[in-house]
């Protein structure tokens, strides 16, 4: 009798048996990677594609934000859509859309060319996000749910960082045009795999798609990240940004009553209703906040306030990709034997540290000083990240998971952008205020960038506190 309990207990507390779960995982594993690291890895190569093109600055920076402008727009239309196309149709579409936005690239003969493609490949990257944590929640028991979320935030946190490390050896022996090219091995053996070992999760209710509801949503979140990316380049007053935040802000507060008043709505805001939920979603967007002010400030100190060189500048930061992503990993199992409030704790108390450490550190600052405090940032950050994601997408039910899902990679996408812009913003403050030399008055504006990251520390702290501990019995919400 025993025997046949513990053999059912696993089929109750999977939400969707699949054949072969850690195999399905692969080709959105995969298309995640790519996609991250596609996020980040573009910003060390700004000056050569300037020098092919003949573009400002200004201009280039569409490339990044074009890129985040589209994952923005798609991401909150990502559960709609799980509910009118099966899981392997619109994996197999992502990755088939992202191969060819980056071929587009890596052929562009002209800039408008190139940013074509970037933003083709965000369509396939705001697809398989959202859906890669919403089907590992519904193909895995709980009790194994923290690991899996680890080895997910793993690839998530690991791409961005590796991103800078891996386009500086890419550019240092070869065209910009081989960045786009390197994408096409690891989404072709994705897509391999969606063809034959991705099945089908979830159920097709195919409800009815509010058309006012999707204008909404396109203009209130393009509006938003647009805003923020104009902020870096405009200033916080400038009547771009302005604009563009004040309709992305107010169409997005229309689209969020219309969707708590809808009865089939785009994206179901009902879930922000369960306190675990909405604890953990904060505390993993303002963690994803503190890791990219921080990636986004340091390779610039690196090079202009220490005077280090762009090659060796990927070089001081890989220890730190390398730290962060074996804690991501490490620390989504700690979810199934210890809860996520104690390492999201301990994780942000340890990145305190690091965050103070970058943040008091001149411009004659060593080389291994750098390092280390780096590599405590990257051990603290992640080890907040991965438990508290787990505990947030836990508290759904299987229906709401992808809902959940939805919401918070949305939410990392925009704050990612605001944070970058604020840590723009709090950079260029402390520098025109400061006197010296040119590198000590751009350490002092990093100083004050890193203040920020340290003041997004301490609010994620308190808002850590509300975690819950130990999960008991993994229990978890079935849909009858």
């Amino acid at each position: 009798m025993e025997n046949v309990e513990s053999q059912a207990r696993p089929q109750m507390a999977v939400r969707h048996r699949v054949r072969h779960p850690k195999l399905a995982m692969v080709s959105m594993l995969l298309g995640a990677f790519v996609g991250m690291f596609s996020e980040t890895s573009l910003n060390i190569a700004l000056p050569k594609l300037g020098e092919a093109f003949g573009m400002s600055a200004a201009t280039l920076q569409w490339l990044v934000t074009g890129y985040m402008l589209v994952i923005g727009i798609i991401m909150p239309l990502s559960s709609i859509i799980a509910k009118w196309f099966s899981t392997r149709k619109i994996i197999i579409f992502a990755l088939v859309i992202f191969i060819l936005g980056s071929i587009i690239s890596a052929l562009a003969p002209s800039f408008v060319v190139l940013l074509a493609g970037r933003m083709i490949q965000g369509i396939g990257t705001g697809l398989i996000l959202p859906l890669m944590f919403a089907v590992a929640m519904q193909i895995f028991p709980p009790e194994k749910l923290g690991a899996v979320n680890g080895t997910m935030a793993l690839v998530i946190m690991f791409a961005p960082a590796i991103g800078p490390t891996l386009t500086g050896v890419i550019l240092g022996v070869a065209s910009w045009r081989w960045i786009f090219w390197f994408f096409l091995p690891f989404l072709v053996i994705a897509l391999l795999f969606a063809l034959f070992e991705l099945e089908n999760v979830g159920e097709l209710t195919k409800p009815h798609v509010d058309g006012l509801s999707i204008l909404e949503s396109i203009i209130g979140f393009s509006g938003i990240v647009a805003g923020a990316s104009l902020a870096s380049r405009y200033g916080w007053g400038s009547w771009q940004t302005l604009g563009s935040l004040i309709v992305g802000i107010v169409v997005l507060a229309a689209y969020a009553r219309r969707q708590l008043h809808l009865a089939n709505p785009i994206l179901n805001l009902q879930v922000l209703k369960n306190k675990d939920f909405t604890v953990g979603t904060l505390v993993v967007m303002l963690d994803f906040a503190i890791i990219l002010s921080a990636m986004y400030l340091m390779p610039q100190y690196i090079q202009n306030g220490i005077g280090i060189a762009v090659a060796l500048t990927g070089a001081i930061m890989l220890p730190g990709g390398i730290v962060n992503a074996v804690t991501s990993a490490v620390a989504g199992r700690m979810y199934d034997n210890i809860g996520a409030k104690k390492p999201a704790l301990v994780g942000l108390v340890i990145a305190l540290v690091g965050a103070l450490m970058l943040a008091v550190a001149s411009d004659h600052a060593k080389i291994g000083y750098i390092i280390a405090a780096h590599v405590i940032l990257m051990i603290g950050a992640p080890l907040a990240m991965s438990p508290a994601q787990t505990a947030a997408l836990n508290a759904l039910s299987g229906r709401e998971a992808g809902d959940g899902s939805t919401i918070l990679n949305t939410v990392q996408q925009v704050i990612g952008a605001l944070a970058t812009a604020l840590a723009t913003s709090c950079l260029e403050l402390g520098r025109h205020a400061a006197s010296g030399s040119a590198q000590a008055r751009f350490t002092a504006g990093a100083h004050v960038g890193f203040y920020f990251t340290l003041a997004l520390i301490i609010i994620t702290l308190v808002v850590a506190t509300q975690l819950k501990g130990r999960p008991v019995g993994h229990s978890i919400k079935l849909d009858k």
